[in-house]
């Protein structure tokens, strides 16, 4: 059997966890199982699944510094953002187990003034998720919860660099749920195909090129699918903004994980001379501690494998040899792991790959815009659209430009990154394909809707 090694990014040396890259054939075990499972776990009453999912979010709780620890071993998460995630996998967990005890359906008046004729809201059945390794735990819970919450059983594959953190919610999660009911799968790409084929919705967060290629298939199953992918997020810098405050949110914001977030800002853009703010933003940037992920003060951690740190590097390369400026960032950080100092650039030009592709790392550039109409051009130029930042003082401006903006979430004064569990997430363009996720959204795609008329 073929394994796969999950190895410290901070470290790359030490081994997290070997697994086995699951077969199709495994697979299409599995889904027999859960499928089975399924029938029991619809059936029993709403309350019995959501006192599960308690049970789930008070074990996670009770597990916190350990799962803490190996956030941070596996992914390079900084602890603070890794403790801060396990508390988050315990709300999603509690907000979806009173949600499984919500309406489920509606009342209409019939055409013959007498019968009842309703809707009730019915799980698919066996539901795949196949989840990334930045988020470990949240992601996973966003989609496991409500799938689980409204009577659906689970199949679940993690990116192979957090195989580790999932293997382990399984286990803390075993003596709340039935067998059957939640079965984590670790493997490659062939794993997620077989997944895609064996179950009756997929939902999945990655990147553009994997996620176009699962609603693909999907599609031709004719099954339920919903994908998040990447981003290329710009926040607009007004002349009236509040400069220090947006410098230190939008360095954060880009920065932050090492910028390993769908939501972190890539493009900053400035109405105006962008001189002034590209200095204070290089300068709050420059105050991010970088460093060992399990150190309580730092920000920036390492990057999850060599290839994006290179891919980094030699972009910038490119784009200095094309005439744009490093404004911090040309040091390098030393040690054995894949870190890579937080870059900023100005004077890039509009054709080059750091303006238009995502990078999923710390780069940011500096753009400038004459006017607020011009800046939104900016931002609306890629193929992305996922969120995008304005700062301003001026509420008119606020609320035009998010009117503007071709994106599925506006953060106005905040930064592009942190979202509400509790609210629908998703976006634009080749950000996003399917229905939204998260919050009273999640029924809609983690259910289907049965319309029943009763005559007497």
């Amino acid at each position: 059997m073929t394994t796969i090694e999950s190895r410290s990014p901070q470290a790359p040396s030490d081994i997290v966890v070997r697994v086995p890259d699951t077969s199709p054939e495994n697979v299409a075990a599995a889904a027999d199982v859960a499928r089975t499972a399924a029938a029991d776990w619809a059936r029993g009453p709403a309350h019995a699944r959501a006192a599960a999912l308690h049970s789930c979010a008070e074990a996670l709780a009770a597990a916190t510094g350990e799962l803490t620890e190996l956030v941070v071993r596996e992914v390079g998460k900084p602890v603070g953002e890794a403790s801060a995630e396990i508390g988050r996998g315990v709300a999603i967990l509690r907000y979806f187990a009173q949600q499984a005890l919500g309406p489920d359906g509606e009342v209409f008046p019939p055409a013959d003034g007498v019968s009842l004729l309703h809707t009730r809201r019915r799980p698919h059945g066996v539901v795949g998720l196949i989840t990334p390794w930045n988020f470990p735990v949240a992601i996973p819970l966003w989609k496991a919860a409500p799938a689980l919450a409204f009577g659906n059983t689970v199949l679940l594959k993690p990116a192979p660099q957090s195989s580790a953190v999932a293997i382990r919610l399984a286990e803390l999660f075993a003596g709340a749920l039935p067998h059957g009911v939640l079965t984590v799968l670790t493997g490659l790409g062939r794993t997620g195909e077989a997944i895609v084929d064996t179950t009756d919705a997929v939902s999945f967060t990655g990147s553009v090129a994997a996620g176009q290629a699962v609603a693909g298939r999907a599609v031709g199953r004719g099954i339920p699918v919903q994908c998040e992918m990447g981003g290329q997020n710009a926040a607009i810098v007004l002349p009236d903004a509040d400069q220090s405050a947006a410098a230190a949110a939008i360095a954060a914001a880009a920065m932050g994980y090492a910028g390993q977030k769908c939501t972190a800002t890539s493009r900053v853009i400035v109405v105006g001379d962008p001189g002034p703010f590209a200095e204070r933003l290089a300068a709050a940037v420059e105050t991010l501690p970088v460093g060992d992920p399990a150190a309580p003060g730092t920000v920036v951690g390492p990057l999850i494998d060599a290839a994006p740190r290179d891919a980094i590097r030699t972009a910038v390369q490119r784009a200095t040899a094309g005439g744009a400026r490093v404004l911090t960032g040309a040091r390098q950080p030393d040690g054995d792991g894949w870190f890579q100092s937080p870059t900023l650039l100005t004077d890039v030009s509009p054709g080059d790959d750091l303006r238009n592709e995502e990078y999923f790392g710390p780069v940011c550039v500096v753009v400038s815009a004459e006017s607020a109409d011009a800046a939104v051009r900016v931002a609306n130029e890629v193929r992305h659209g996922l969120v995008a930042g304005v700062y301003t003082q001026n509420l008119g401006s606020a609320l035009t430009l998010a009117n503007q903006l071709d994106v599925g979430m506006v953060k106005v004064n905040a930064p592009t990154t942190g979202v509400d569990f509790h609210a629908p997430f998703g976006g634009e363009k080749e950000s996003s394909y399917g229905p939204r996720e998260q919050g009273p959204a999640a029924r809609d795609f983690y259910t289907r809707t049965v319309t029943v008329t009763l005559t007497p």
